[in-house]
């Protein structure tokens, strides 16, 4: 397959379906997605021919993502979260490429883990801080600003103890989040993977659902709270009026990352690390089912809870965080720190001139 990346990482491999590129081509997409482990943010779409175009910029421990829109991307790292902006205008091409993204404006947060990353109806950036244990926003004085924490957690400090991970935003505002555990300790939540995880009501801040494993990436869509229950391999959604969790799909894969368009679900796909997966429901159905953990993306369709479409990475990549869906977008590309051309590329905005 013909690849199209920045800087061609060594032993990287990538493969698809052989309807995976003329899926993004008939719905005017491309997919943004990041692989902490190997501190990148990958985009991915389709040439002028419909060839597979992907590019990769470094990022370190690249996590959360969202799109605000087409033109719009936030990318939490290590110790900041990165406006990035489109620098072309529309029809304008660069290099080949149709979107242009630039980090803007840096927000230096110190390593508060950030996991989930969104935008509310406000404008106002909202993150999972899961070292600290809460929701917050950005400061412009501080590291950030906490918003919301959960009843079960006594205060809120640099301790990770129940790995709230995940964020559901409901009409523009904070609705649900996932965590591992209900623990109040230091990294107690390592001792509750197989079962401890829960669906928290942000309203209330009560659980809604146990029992889970692991559970990441809650998404409200079609008005069902979907997640994925990563410690299981299970993609699905939360019956509210039970608690109870309905799968709808297995993928082979430790999940992280979802995103939605139309009637399918686009998943990220993780290689088991170290003994942070072992001894998970996840690790046996991959013996049982006698398969290997994938490292990629799925697609699934949410009317069948088939896997229609993929993209597998081998590799230096084995494992992702987050994935994003770029609308109207062919082929992006993105500026980083690692070379000079975020120095010499300059765009202007229009002549505004002085009053008085």
């Amino acid at each position: 397959m013909n690849t199209t990346l920045a800087k061609p990482s060594p032993s990287l491999g990538v493969s698809c379906s052989r309807s995976f590129l003329s899926w993004l081509r008939s719905q005017n997409i491309s997919l943004g997605f990041t692989t902490y482990q190997s501190s990148r943010l990958m985009l991915v779409g389709t040439d002028d021919k419909g060839k597979f175009s992907g590019f990769e910029r470094l990022f370190n421990r690249a996590m959360g993502m969202y799109a605000v829109n087409k033109n719009r991307l936030y990318l939490a790292t290590r110790y900041q979260i990165w406006q990035m902006d489109n620098a072309l205008e529309p029809g304008q091409i660069y290099d080949g490429y149709d979107k242009l993204y630039i980090p803007r404006i840096g927000y230096t947060t110190g390593d508060l883990d950030v996991h989930d990353l969104t935008v509310d109806s406000q404008g106002q950036i909202i993150f999972v801080a899961t070292r600290l244990n809460c929701l917050a926003t950005v400061s412009d004085r501080n590291s950030c600003t906490p918003l919301w924490h959960p009843r079960f957690i006594s205060k809120i400090i640099n301790e990770d103890r129940c790995h709230l991970n995940g964020l559901a935003m409901v009409n523009g505002k904070p609705g649900y989040v996932t965590a591992c555990s209900r623990t109040d300790i230091f990294d107690g939540w390592r001792e509750k993977r197989r079962k401890g995880g829960c669906v928290i009501d942000v309203a209330s801040k009560e659980p809604i659902t146990t029992g889970l494993s692991m559970p990441h990436s809650p998404r409200w869509y079609q008005e069902k709270l979907w997640l994925l229950n990563s410690g299981t391999g299970e993609f699905g959604f939360i019956d509210l009026a039970s608690g109870e969790f309905e799968a709808i799909a297995f993928c082979p894969g430790y999940m992280r990352g979802l995103a939605f368009w139309k009637n399918w679900a686009i998943i990220g796909l993780s290689k088991p690390r170290d003994q942070t997966f072992s001894g998970l429901a996840l690790q046996e159905r991959l013996q049982k089912e006698d398969v290997e953990a994938r490292c990629g993306l799925m697609v699934i369709d949410l009317g069948t809870g088939a896997i229609v479409d993929w993209l597998r990475l081998e590799g230096i990549i084995s494992e992702l965080y987050d994935v994003q869906v770029l609308p109207e977008v062919t082929r992006p590309m993105a500026i980083g720190f690692q070379n000079d051309e975020i120095s010499r590329l300059l765009t202007l905005d229009p002549l505004k001139g002085l009053e008085g």
